[in-house]
């Protein structure tokens, strides 16, 4: 009997997409674009399965859409495709420039960390010179570090904050950033419903979330 006990990560429901939907997902080599508003229709084809719930769900597919591999298929003039591998429009310049900064800004941080392990491994090489006889005590000198603080944060220069939607702004085509994770994404109003707003990220991933959440773009001037 096929187990109904419910997914709690996303690399579990990646898999499970990638089986159940193999036109469309995948584990390895290249990825697709997705369709626009693949969520919804993921929810509906998925109503039945019990393993998946909504709110992995939409974790699942930012988590998949922020992926390096993703954010290189993401590239001007190749086409979307949907849940049975079907293609549909193609991807516009503005979607595909986005994307590569993303992923950029993505490998720099990487870069970051990878920097900061390996400024550490020579600490941790000199702790293993003192080869001490079972059961003695370490000196002084083979004592660990004191606890140090926290970096202290960099300094940012004041800016003023985006502005909230106005009534006029509730409209489709607006364009607005939205918060989902520690950075806000650029976006365009889709549809004003009654329990929320729908928006298009730049990276072609729908999502619905409350008018608060939202604020207006900053308008780019040369």
């Amino acid at each position: 009997m096929e187990s109904t006990e419910k997914f709690t990560t996303s690399k579990e429901v990646i898999a499970f997409l990638a089986e159940t939907f193999p036109k469309c997902f995948s584990i390895e080599g290249e990825a697709l674009p997705l369709k626009i508003g693949i969520f919804q229709d993921l929810a509906q084809r998925l109503d039945d399965e019990e393993r998946v719930s909504k709110t992995l769900l939409r974790s699942t597919l930012r988590h998949y859409t922020n992926s390096w591999r993703y954010l290189y298929s993401i590239k001007e003039g190749t086409h979307r495709v949907d849940l049975d591998g079907e293609k549909g429009e193609a991807i516009e310049k503005e979607h595909s420039d986005h994307a590569q900064k993303q992923l950029e800004e993505s490998k720099a941080k990487a870069a970051e960390k990878r920097k900061a392990k390996l400024a550490q491994q020579p600490k941790r090489s000199e702790k293993r010179q003192f080869n001490r006889p079972k059961g003695e005590k370490p000196t002084n000198s083979a004592q660990p570090e004191a606890k140090r603080g926290t970096k202290p944060k960099n300094n940012r220069p004041n800016t003023t904050p985006p502005a909230k939607l106005t009534e006029d702004d509730m409209k489709q085509g607006t364009r607005v950033t939205v918060k989902l994770g520690k950075e806000p994404m650029p976006a365009a109003i889709t549809e004003i419903a009654k329990d929320g707003i729908h928006v298009q990220l730049d990276t072609g991933m729908v999502v619905k979330v409350k008018a608060d959440a939202l604020r207006l773009a900053r308008s780019k001037r040369s």
